[in-house]
């Protein structure tokens, strides 16, 4: 028997409704609970890399996210000049197996879409607009209380809620979230045909300059720069900011720059980065994701290794007898050097490009590709 028969998991983002298709699909009773009223919202894109989907295939929602994306297996190079011309196009490595993508663009409200329908098929409970706002635990299980007022007993709580984590803070657990010195702009929109990949301007005005293809008629760009305090300005002034900082780029550059005419399709975040320190569990809690850790997005690798956290829990779960010592180590010994290594690699990408120094980004890539193509 599996060592849960009844779950919650807060948070109704990529790690915590991985986990909870994967339980429930075993006959596991599981609550989710999203703080937002509607998981299709506006936002940009997501680039999933080959050891993401194979994840997403293991969900049962292949079929519908290659439907709603754009994959392709290449990486281009590109110079920050007016011409953007092209310095290298790259295979990129297939870290899912020979028979996914190497990557895949797709809108984030698509993938939310999709995630969430194939919770409810198998039968998971979604709760929006509702999180945890109590926790108390015991040797046998969680009593939790909810924002609306109600509570439950559970073997189990899933703390998947995010990179500022209230499950995180509901059990004492402290954790340092550090910006790493550098602010993105991205925006969703018209996919010229010239796009078929992503390419990478690196240098010139800003830091990157990239853009990445998430369907037929669509995709997200965006542009890297110093980690500035934006928020006073209005999502105008923000669209003619990014529309600015684009002119120092050429190619393609030149067909997505009159197609950016939206403020509400522009947003502006930091990178900022964490990894907690094992154990994630403070008893019958336990944090995935980027509640336990966050990197940014140089590499590609932030879903992927929410995923990967998602597919380890569950496996462990539905294979051990009990939520015991000896799961937590298993879980931490697939989970916690990989989800490191690929967090300090991303944030070493980042630095190498504030110090101006040229690192062995080849050879880093490269690492980190052979690491996750192995399955987590």
């Amino acid at each position: 028997m599996p060592a849960v028969s009844k779950v919650l998991v807060v948070g109704g983002g990529a790690a915590g409704v991985a986990t909870a298709i994967l339980l429930a699909e075993a006959g596991v009773e599981v609550d989710l609970l999203e703080i937002k009223p509607d998981i299709v919202t506006l936002g940009s894109g997501i680039t999933l890399q080959g050891n993401a989907l194979r994840v997403l295939r293991d969900l049962g929602v292949w079929d519908d996210v290659q439907k709603a994306g754009y994959g392709f297996d290449t990486l281009g190079l590109r110079a920050p000049d007016p011409a953007g011309t092209v310095i290298a196009v790259l295979p990129d490595a297939r870290t899912g197996g020979p028979d996914l993508p190497a990557a895949l663009g797709m809108p984030r409200q698509e993938l939310a879409r999709v995630l969430h329908a194939r919770a409810e098929d198998v039968g998971v409970k979604i709760r929006l607009a509702t999180t945890c706002t109590g926790i108390e635990q015991d040797a046998t299980g969680v009593d939790v209380e909810l924002s609306d007022g109600s509570r439950g007993r559970y073997d189990l709580v899933v703390g998947a809620d995010g990179i500022r984590s209230w499950t995180r803070r509901m059990i004492g657990v402290p954790l340092e979230t550090r910006s790493t010195g550098m602010g993105i702009w991205r925006a969703f929109t018209t996919r010229p045909d010239t796009v078929t990949r992503t390419d990478l301007f690196y240098g010139g005005p800003q830091y990157i300059a990239g853009y990445c293809p998430t369907g037929q008629d669509s995709l997200y760009a965006y542009i890297v720069e110093e980690a500035q305090d934006r928020s006073a300005l209005t999502p105008d002034e923000q669209l003619s900011e990014m529309v600015r900082l684009s002119e120092g780029y050429g190619g393609p550059w030149d067909e997505i720059r009159p197609t950016l005419t939206d403020p509400t399709r522009v947003s502006y975040t930091w990178f900022e980065s964490h990894v907690l320190e094992e154990p994630w569990n403070r008893g019958r809690v336990v944090l995935i994701g980027d509640a336990a850790h966050a990197c940014p997005p140089t590499l590609a690798q932030g879903a992927a290794q929410a995923l990967e956290d998602a597919a380890v829990l569950a496996e462990l779960l539905l294979t051990s007898d009990a939520v015991d010592a000896t799961l937590w180590q298993s879980f931490m010994e697939r989970r916690y050097d990989r989800a490191r290594a690929v967090v300090e690699a991303s944030v070493q990408l980042g630095q190498w490009l504030i110090d101006g120094e040229r690192g062995d980004v080849p050879g880093l890539m490269g690492r980190i590709s052979a690491l996750v193509s192995e399955p987590a």
